[in-house]
């Protein structure tokens, strides 16, 4: 990207790191994989005012029937996860005024690069594995939704499962749980060491790379 603002060139490219090194290379979602090499995912970079920079790009990439992922970075925000879930709630908020009932283009996903990783249940590994290097929204078309609800996808919180609950009349566990129990298992497989060395030298290029940009 070398005619791209330095911040939103390389807010992108840790980012990227993140669904390379992270998502995909670990097998967490080969979905998000599909997605990305046949070009339905799309990242923004906010950088200034955060509400409207976020709403002006969530009506862009609606316009855009090619994109099924939209991921909203926000590199300059320092907002601690749980400021950053309420700045979220507003967003959605804000949104979803724009639109008739039942039209809203996108759900929301929030993912953020503090959390431990706590395996007491799988619910509870969820924010561990959605640490990107920068609060990040993740934007799932909801026509995208309504299809994955009908089959299971293998996958992981790249792809957020509460958006992929089955029905209630569906046998077993919910699908949300049936994720969360493959996740869990993938992290014992590999070691929460292992994973968590690798998202934290994401976090260090991240801070060194930043450093050097706000000097």
């Amino acid at each position: 990207m070398p005619d791209v603002d330095p911040w939103t060139r390389e807010a992108v490219r840790v980012y990227r790191r993140y669904q390379l090194e992270i998502v995909e290379a670990c097998g967490l979602c080969p979905w998000a994989e599909r997605a990305r090499l046949d070009g339905h995912v799309r990242e923004r970079v906010i950088l200034g005012d955060p509400l409207r920079e976020a709403l002006a790009h969530i009506g862009e990439l609606a316009a855009d029937d090619d994109v099924e992922i939209g991921l909203l970075l926000f590199p300059k925000l320092t907002l601690g996860r749980a400021e950053f879930d309420r700045f979220i709630a507003k967003l959605q908020d804000a949104d979803r005024d724009r639109h008739a009932l039942g039209r809203i283009p996108f759900m929301f996903a929030a993912f953020h690069p503090d959390a431990a990783a706590d395996l007491t249940h799988p619910e509870r590994l969820i924010p561990f594995l959605r640490r990107t290097p920068d609060p990040t929204i993740q934007l799932v078309r909801a026509s995208v939704v309504d299809r994955m609800r009908s089959r299971a996808p293998r996958g992981t919180q790249f792809f957020d499962p509460s958006l992929l609950e089955a029905p209630p009349a569906a046998p077993g566990p919910e699908l949300r749980e049936k994720i969360a129990q493959t996740n869990m298992a993938t992290v014992k497989r590999m070691g929460v060491g292992e994973l968590r060395a690798k998202l934290d030298d994401i976090l260090r290029d991240r801070d060194a790379t930043y450093r050097a940009l706000a000097s």
